[in-house]
């Protein structure tokens, strides 16, 4: 089904704790309501301005390759049509335009038509992964009085935000990630006091964030991850107590995180700030979010200890605090029944080994403790479980032995790198379950034949070891293999008589 109808009717709590439910970088819009059936309509008519204002829309369209408003027919009942909605009698109510395939050819390609100002009772707007949709921020948004929800997410829409966009006073979603927007993000957005959840993320986005978006005090989700914002996180957080999911990633922002982001304590479940310029130490009131569920610190330039106090977030699943400048001690986390996915690679721990709590841990899945410190024979790596595992990155350590038994039992696994370690093996004798993709063992002391079945990969990293003899066919590049002692065969150079 090429088109989700959404109710602009709903009920905010219940439609919000969808999205509140749903991690932010993995959000997709999943209502699908068909209220038109529960409320039809006793006369089969369409009111003619929201018929000129449809028909007005499809004839921007200049290619429809699916077929999606292949329903819409002049003369016909529009509260029928695909992706039209009127659950309140023949006026429409919600328009939702989604394309739910990623195949280039499914995406629709044109303009947005005006006229769909025609359609004065629109509650809801709903035009996500047209792809091909161009055009600037859509004025006619601005005539439409009972406006509640906009979505206009993965299209190819571009240009400033409008100066005016405050004016849109009864809006309670607004999210238009995924486009081409330029420019600052516009101090009248302060006016939108009623807005719960604001999208602005993967756009061309510049400036700092306006003071003013402290008025947002109903708001529950605030993106603007990969823009190209900068300066300072404000300090606008007090006021935005019911703040559940905070995403400023993938921008330039630098200096301290703010002190009123302690506010956000009680109800904040997403904290992602990753891939800034952020600096200083994390702030030990961190340790004081109860409901937090990811944090993300990632690719900045924190420095200085891990707060000990960090053990007392016992509802975090997700932990990403790479890349950074953070020295030892790291704490004892006591999250042993809930971690999911953890990384401290790249800091400046020496952590000796993997710490027992990360191995007592019964439901993590990734694991990445890159050139943490870590000198250990992974033959001594016992885990409590097998087929734990889905990605393991233990590069750039001292780690010796062989991961034979360990690929054996790990059969998630989709994931294994080991770069830049001492681990020593015949590679003949490697196993692995057929989940796994990526085999990164560059710059070891592995030595033999390479195996025929390491041909099934998706990416390989054999170079600097010690591997002798034929390649078996197989699609990789010569760097996958270069720096070993005497490999020969395609894509190398042909071995000796």
């Amino acid at each position: 089904m090429n088109l989700v109808l959404l109710s602009a009717s709903l009920q905010k709590k219940h439609y919000h704790e969808l999205i509140s439910s749903i991690s932010p970088h993995l959000f997709i819009f999943t209502a699908v309501i068909f209220l038109w059936h529960l409320n039809p309509t006793t006369a089969a008519t369409c009111h003619p301005d929201d018929e000129v204002g449809l028909l007005a829309f499809k004839s921007g369209i200049t290619e429809d390759p699916s077929g999606i408003l292949s329903s819409w027919k002049k003369g016909t009942y529009c509260c029928s049509w695909d992706g039209v909605s009127c659950p309140n009698g023949n006026r429409v109510a919600v328009l939702t335009v989604r394309i739910e395939s990623n195949d280039a050819g499914s995406f629709l390609s044109g303009t947005i038509s005006p006229s769909l100002a025609k359609l004065r009772h629109l509650e809801g707007i709903v035009f996500i992964n047209l792809k091909n949709i161009t055009g600037p921020f859509p004025q006619f948004l601005f005539r439409l009085p009972h406006l509640m929800y906009v979505y206009l997410e993965n299209n190819r829409l571009s240009g400033p935000l409008r100066a005016n966009i405050g004016t849109l006073s009864h809006l309670d979603t607004l999210t238009i990630k995924g486009n081409q927007f330029s420019g600052p993000i516009r101090s009248s957005i302060s006016n939108l006091t009623r807005l719960n959840y604001l999208n602005l993320g993967g756009n061309l986005l510049t400036g700092t964030i306006p003071l003013g978006i402290a008025n947002l005090k109903l708001m529950s989700n605030l993106n603007l991850d990969g823009n190209r914002l900068s300066g300072t996180i404000p300090d606008i957080f007090k006021s935005m107590t019911m703040l559940r999911i905070l995403t400023l990633s993938r921008n330039g922002f630098s200096g301290k995180l703010p002190p009123s982001m302690a506010s956000l304590a009680p109800v904040l479940a997403f904290l992602e700030l990753g891939q800034n310029n952020l600096s200083g130490s994390i702030p030990s009131y961190l340790s004081r979010f109860k409901a937090l569920d990811t944090l993300d610190l990632s690719k900045n330039r924190f420095s200085g200890a891990v707060p000990k106090s960090l053990p007392m977030l016992t509802k975090i699943a997700n932990i990403d605090l790479s890349h950074n400048l953070l020295t030892d001690p790291f704490p004892v986390l006591n999250v042993k029944n809930d971690i999911l996915t953890l990384d401290l690679s790249y800091n400046k721990f020496h952590m000796g080994t993997i710490p027992e709590w990360v191995t007592s841990a019964t439901i993590l899945s990734s694991l990445k403790l890159a050139k943490c410190g870590i000198k250990m024979s992974i033959d001594h790596w016992k885990t409590r479980q097998t087929d734990l595992y889905v990605s393991i990155d233990l590069s750039e350590n001292e780690i010796s032995g062989s991961p034979v038994r360990f690929l054996k039992e790990e059969g998630q696994l989709r994931e294994f790198r080991v770069s830049g370690n001492k681990l020593r093996f015949d590679l003949r004798k490697l196993t692995f379950s057929k989940t796994l993709e990526t085999l990164h063992l560059s710059r070891n002391l592995v030595f033999g034949k390479v195996p025929a079945r390491v041909a099934g990969l998706k990416t390989l990293n054999l170079s600097q070891n010690h591997l002798c003899g034929k390649l078996p066919s197989m699609k990789f590049p010569a760097s996958v293999f270069t720096g070993n002692d005497c490999l020969c065969g395609s894509p190398l150079g042909p071995c000796k008589v």
